[in-house]
């Protein structure tokens, strides 16, 4: 049994959030997990929550062209945030928790208080992320403290002196893969993650982070964050473990090899794409977003970016199947349709019915050809372990929620 460290989340408004996740063909059994608590909150944007297919597909292009890419505020409805401490006293900052990029910075609003922990490196951060979002600044090692169970020494943070506007927090908690962080400290060097040393400060006793959440739409609408090893009171089943893809550029992120099937029919086959919890919708290759299109009779709502359907429509809706690692995930017809009660964040009408399946705007054969965005997440338990390199899926108790 692993032994780990768990982040709560509770949700103070019934809305929308990220993170990310995976999977793959040999069951692991399942094992107990203690866990610490970290409350976090919603964040409704407050700008920019309007046609968030094009904000996603903007985020896509940047994850194509190889570079590192993070939580852009224009494409969250909301968006996931934890109280950090940085220093000794401890000053919090409310951080953006983030699985698509690694690099860990802070100073958007609150300054950053000095303390004889800190430790000014003399070198300078840039980090640029999809649509435009950026940071830039100095770099400093401090202590972290995320709960009082997990306290990092002589972290690498970001002091951001410029950035662009990330509505009212203060930086990025970078969660994802640690090559992710080459070139963003002017020193060209790697920097060591929080989850890196986490785990070479035997904090933690495996790299391995768990992901768990539960749909904006259910009575629950929380959800749960694991150092160190996977809730096992979270899922309904062993958890399915497939490497990370070789093909780039998904194998730069937590990418992994998936075909897709609309009911019986192919509509993308086995491909590379990433999972990602800064991409609101599932994001699917132009051929095969044509295919669905196709297959469901949907239109396009001008207002939203998404594919509308009507309600004898959604009667007659297939089920999507994502295979990958020898492991096939059904996601039911309710998981394809965005949250009724949440139509009007995006720019909707409240009784229409959107589809959550959009286009990557690129055909099949970049390298990157999908991605499993939270409306995919909230339905599957996710695993990332750096120590095996490889993402793990499980079934929870929404994966066939009719919540929608």
């Amino acid at each position: 049994m692993v032994p780990s460290r768990s982040l709560l989340y509770i949700l103070a408004l019934p809305a929308i959030a990220f993170l990310s996740l995976s999977a793959s063909a040999l069951p692991h059994p399942r094992t107990a997990s203690s866990t610490a608590a970290l409350k976090l909150a919603v964040r409704i944007n407050s700008y920019g929550t309007k046609n968030i297919a094009a904000a996603d597909r903007a985020r896509i292009q940047a994850l194509q062209a190889g570079g590192s890419s993070s939580i852009d505020a224009t494409n969250a409805v909301a968006m996931y945030t934890a109280d950090i401490g940085v220093g000794s006293p401890a000053t919090y900052y409310t951080l953006v928790l983030d699985t698509g990029s690694s690099f860990t910075w802070i100073g958007a609003n609150e300054t950053y208080k000095q303390t004889t922990t800190s430790h000014d490196t003399g070198n300078q951060f840039s980090v640029t992320y999809g649509d435009g979002i950026y940071a830039t600044g100095e770099e400093y090692t401090d202590t972290v403290t995320l709960n009082p169970d997990l306290i990092i020494s002589d972290q690498s943070i970001g002091v951001a002196s410029s950035h662009s506007y990330l509505d009212g927090t203060d930086g990025v908690l970078g969660l994802g893969p640690v090559d992710l962080t080459v070139g963003i400290v002017s020193n060209g060097n790697e920097v060591a993650t929080v989850m890196d040393n986490l785990y070479t400060q035997k904090i933690i006793s495996s790299e391995v982070l768990g992901v768990f959440f539960a749909p904006a739409s259910s009575d629950d609408s929380g959800g749960e964050l694991t150092f160190g090893g996977y809730d096992a009171s979270k899922i309904t089943g062993d958890i399915s473990y497939v490497p990370i893809t070789s093909i780039y550029p998904a194998s730069m992120y937590w990418g992994i090899d998936q075909s897709i099937s609309y009911g019986s029919t192919s509509i993308l086959a086995e491909t590379a794409g990433v999972v990602d919890t800064g991409t609101t919708f599932i994001s699917i290759a132009t051929d095969a977003f044509d295919k669905y299109q196709s297959a469901t009779g949907a239109t396009l709502d001008e207002s939203t970016g998404l594919l509308q359907i009507s309600p004898d429509q959604y009667n007659q809706l297939s089920s999507l199947y994502f295979t990958t690692g020898g492991v096939t995930y059904e996601l039911t017809p309710n998981g394809q349709i965005w949250p009724r009660s949440l139509n009007t964040a995006i720019g909707g009408t409240t009784d229409a019915i959107y589809l959550v399946i959009s286009s990557t705007d690129t055909p099949s054969g970049s390298g990157l050809d999908f991605v499993n965005g939270y409306c995919f997440l909230e339905r599957f338990y996710s695993v990332y372990d750096t120590t095996n390199s490889r993402v793990g899926f499980a079934t929870t108790e929404y994966t066939y929620a009719m919540t929608n």
